[in-house]
This record gives C-alpha cells, structure tokens and sequence, in this order.
C-alpha cells in the first residue's frame, strides 16, 4: 500500500482482549487518529490533510466502522476523512442466522460458534450464552431493547434475492432477556456499526466495502453497503465469490492464493483511484 500508493500507512496497536474489553479498543483507535490528524503531526509525515482514509479488515473493519461513526458526531473532525476502506468487517451482534451465517456456520477460518466467542470475549461476557447468542435467543421479540434495532438489519429487505436464496430469518418468539442486561454492549453502535441511526451514516465518507461469499460476515458487509446508499453515501460493494474470511493475507509464497492477490490488488486500485 504505501510503495503503491505513495502513501503513509498509520497502523494503530490498539490494546487487546483480556488486557482490555470493550469499549477500550474504540477510545483507543479514536485517541490515536485525532493526534495524527494533528496539522503538526500531518506536515511532520507530509501527509496531505485533504486526503487522509482509514481502514481495517475483519475486527479492523468493525474499529475502522466504529471510527468513522465516532467522527461524524464530532464537530471539530466531521469530514476530515475522504475514504473508509473496510475488508470483511464485523459489524453486527444481533442476528447470528443471516443467510451467510447459515450457509457457513462451520467454513474455516471463521465458523459461527468461534465468531460468537469472539463477541463474547470482547464484552468479557459469560460463555454460558454462547449457545443461546447462535439461535437468537438474546435479540427475540420479547427482548424490548432489540425490538427496533433488529430493524436496521431485517436481512430480507436488505439483501438481493440472489443471496437470501432459501434461507429463513431465525427470530424467537421468547428467549434470554438476560443476556443483554448482562451485555448491554450487544446494543451499542459502537460494538454493531450496522445498527447506527440513518442520520449517522449520511455524513460519512466515500466507501469500499470488500466482502465474501465463504465467510459468515458476508451479509454484515452488504447490509452496511445497503445501508449506507440508504443514506446517500457513495460506495463500492467488492464482492469475491471464491472468496473467504482473511483470504487478503494470502499473498505470498507459499500461501498466495490467486484469491488472496485479487483482493489484495482490488482494494489497493480503489484506494489509488478514490484517496
């Protein structure tokens, strides 16, 4: 990217599980990208300030999502950033039965049940929950907090009828209400990107979204594509068919797989065309 580009790469070591839990990762990344957006700290990397974009894959997709939220609520940072590059992001705890939930609960690198402990893990949770997060136990109707939030990624009018194929929404009529009063974090935007106010969304920057047909966080990353055109936001959905979760690190020998090199290529030809 940087020898491409001609850019300056900023990659920020934010804290991890167990030393911190969320809402840490968040204050970290936002910390650490106001001081660089600093015009001392930008003349002193000779980083143009009109052309600064952030991006992250995976839990750097959801952080980068996070980010760019944050901003747009702060006066002083509101449109700062041109672009926002997010590559197979998390960004949503409610719904674990979306169709590529459903169509790979058990693919490699990520099946549902080690996602699931993921987002656990991150709200330092109770693993007793676990099984009931992957029937939708703690977003059921009965669950008053999720009610109107499950609106924001109702699958079935947010996706094309060529990913939903046969699959059925997974909504429990009763479930565990007590799973998020425990974990009240499974509700918060800054966890869950995708469930953002509208009004949130339209101020944010041109966007690339990459996703993957094998991987469960396909339909995040569309629905937030959905989301955002909703809003009036620019944006280019990447999807790769033969793709799978964390594919983009497979570039050199002796793991470069042709899929790894054409993600890898095609996000990079997007940021050179849009930063």
């Amino acid at each position: 990217m940087a020898e491409e580009l001609n850019a300056v790469i900023i990659s920020i070591e934010y804290r991890l599980v167990p030393k911190v839990y969320f809402p840490a990762q968040i204050h970290d990344v936002v910390r650490a990208t106001k001081y660089f957006l600093q015009p001392e700290v930008l003349h002193k990397y000779s980083v143009d300030p009109d052309r600064i974009g952030i991006s992250g894959d995976s839990a750097g997709g959801n952080l980068a999502a996070a980010l760019g939220q944050q901003f747009t609520q702060d006066a002083n940072l509101k449109n700062k950033l041109k672009v926002q590059a997010l590559i197979y992001p998390v960004l949503q705890a409610l719904d674990f039965n979306t169709p590529s939930y459903q169509q790979n609960v058990n693919t490699p690198i990520l099946p549902r049940y080690v996602m699931v402990k993921y987002w656990v893990d991150y709200f330092q949770g109770n693993y007793d929950f676990v099984q009931a997060m992957i029937v939708n136990n703690h977003t059921s109707l009965d669950v008053e907090e999720a009610v109107a939030l499950r609106a924001r990624l109702n699958w079935t009018s947010l996706l094309p009828a060529s990913i939903t194929k046969d699959y059925k929404p997974v909504m429990q009529t009763t479930g565990n209400a007590r799973i998020v009063q425990e974990i009240p974090q499974l509700l918060d935007a800054r966890a869950a990107p995708l469930i953002a106010e509208q009004e949130v969304l339209r101020h944010l920057p041109k966007t690339y979204i990459l996703t993957c047909e094998h991987d469960v966080l396909r339909d995040d990353g569309i629905m937030y594509a959905k989301r955002l055109e909703s809003a009036g936001v620019q944006v280019t959905l990447d999807h790769f068919e033969d793709g799978f979760h964390g594919c983009m690190i497979f570039t050199s020998w002796p793991t470069n797989f042709s899929v790894g090199i054409r993600t890898r290529d095609s996000y990079i030809k997007w940021l050179d065309q849009n930063l």
